[in-house]
């Protein structure tokens, strides 16, 4: 259960903790949550790790950038919505400048596909993503039941590998927690002792109402139709771009590299960009910390030249988040009541486990897959799990210490 300073703060408190985060939060949306979980469960204790995983579950079943939509959650009921934007700006927007930099050519980032400093970013994020499996294995499977449902979800998520394949094994884990796991879940009273405490702050369940939940909501699906018609009657670049990047926001599943095909399909052969600039903002958005839907600052930025592209640069990221905003602050005033009820809570003990073996897989592939190619590697991995796990490092220094290493080896040609 989350101790006092679980009952809530300011949007600054948030701000500073998620431009930190946004700073440093390499690897991609399972290294996000490794980070977040880092951050908000263990070192601030601003929720406990069945908190933590509720919220990553509900995420992962909504449209758009699961982490992204996670430190939306975490922001809004630690200080309400200002939170939650506080938790968005700190988070999107260092990666997004850096990407609007590049579009105009100011930073000379290259080709960094095989820069050694990359390669050192990208063997953290499986220290981090191990950690972080392993700390809520250890809180949300601890007994063969849960174990059997975390390891089926990563099995059936390795063979099964498209965007609806999360959800699907989601609502699977749910099905068999409230079939066969009864009896596992947490005890409502300590589930609603923590949401009173909170909730008589004013801050950490959130400030929305149930009336202006379903609002914005409503808002959400009027975006959807009225964007597209508003397109048709009114030639204008900045309402095409809200449009295109409103739509992808709304309509991915699964996130990170999941709306690549989508932004392509509304950019390349509209004639905003080419394949060539595509794919080189592509590889800058490898490069940058944070998440990679911030590639929309990069896409509209190099749709034209000056403040015009500052202009769409802003349309393009703003668009593409908003649905975030709608239907997380939509959806969470009821999940926190629906949360406390007895088959939900049942539900939840497997969508949980489920959950841990999500992440077990993208452990694997492609946390794994795409850092470790020599023993060289994966001896590092071992050395900044052990600076994580064991001698308690932050996760920003052991970030700062994998890039140098890597750089270091690289300079004598070792990477």
């Amino acid at each position: 259960m989350p101790d006092a300073a679980a009952r809530g703060g300011t949007a600054l408190e948030v701000l500073a903790v998620f431009t930190r985060l946004g700073l440093t939060s390499f690897g991609g949306p399972v290294a996000h949550l490794g980070y977040f979980r880092a951050e908000v469960v263990e070192r601030r204790r601003w929720m406990d790790d069945r908190e933590y995983a509720d919220l990553v579950a509900l995420c992962q079943f909504l449209p758009g950038p699961a982490s992204s939509q996670v430190g939306i959650g975490i922001g809004y009921r630690r200080a309400g919505v200002p939170g939650a934007l506080a938790a968005w700006l700190g988070f999107t927007l260092p990666s997004a400048l850096a990407l609007v930099a590049f579009a105009f050519g100011i930073a000379a980032v290259g080709d960094v596909a095989d820069a050694a400093w990359l390669r050192g970013l990208l063997i953290v994020a499986v220290a981090v993503v191990a950690h972080a499996v392993k700390g809520m294995a250890a809180q949300l499977t601890p007994d063969r039941p849960r174990v059997t449902v975390a390891l089926l979800a990563a099995m059936a998520a390795l063979v099964w590998v498209n965007a609806a394949a999360q959800v699907a094994i989601i609502a699977v884990g749910a099905l068999l927690g409230v079939t066969l796991l009864r009896g596992l879940e947490a005890p409502a009273g300590d589930r609603q002792r923590v949401d009173r405490r909170a909730t008589s702050t004013g801050h950490a369940i959130g400030d929305l109402s149930r009336r202006a939940a379903v609002a914005l909501l409503a808002v959400f699906a009027a975006l959807l139709v009225a964007l597209p018609l508003a397109r048709q009657v009114t030639p204008d670049q900045g309402l095409a771009v809200a449009d295109a990047f409103y739509r992808t926001g709304s309509l991915v599943f699964g996130g990170g590299h999941v709306v690549l095909p989508l932004i392509r399909a509304e950019v390349v052969p509209a004639g905003w960009v080419d394949d060539a600039t595509f794919i080189a903002g592509y590889g800058a958005a490898q490069a940058v910390p944070g998440p990679l839907f911030t590639f929309a600052a990069f896409l509209g930025a190099a749709t034209a030249p000056g403040a015009q592209g500052v202009w769409l640069a802003t349309v393009a990221l703003v668009a593409v988040f908003v649905p975030s905003f709608l239907l997380v602050l939509g959806v969470l005033p009821y999940w926190e009541a629906l949360r406390r009820r007895a088959g939900v809570r049942r539900a939840l003990v497997g969508v949980n486990a489920a959950v841990v073996g999500l992440l077990l897989a993208a452990l694997y592939d492609p946390v794994a897959t795409s850092a470790i190619r020599a023993p060289l590697d994966a001896a590092l991995v071992l050395a900044a799990y052990l600076a994580l796990a064991v001698w308690k490092l932050p996760p920003w220094l052991v970030v700062a210490l994998g890039a140098g290493t890597t750089a270091l080896l690289g300079s004598f040609g070792a990477f």
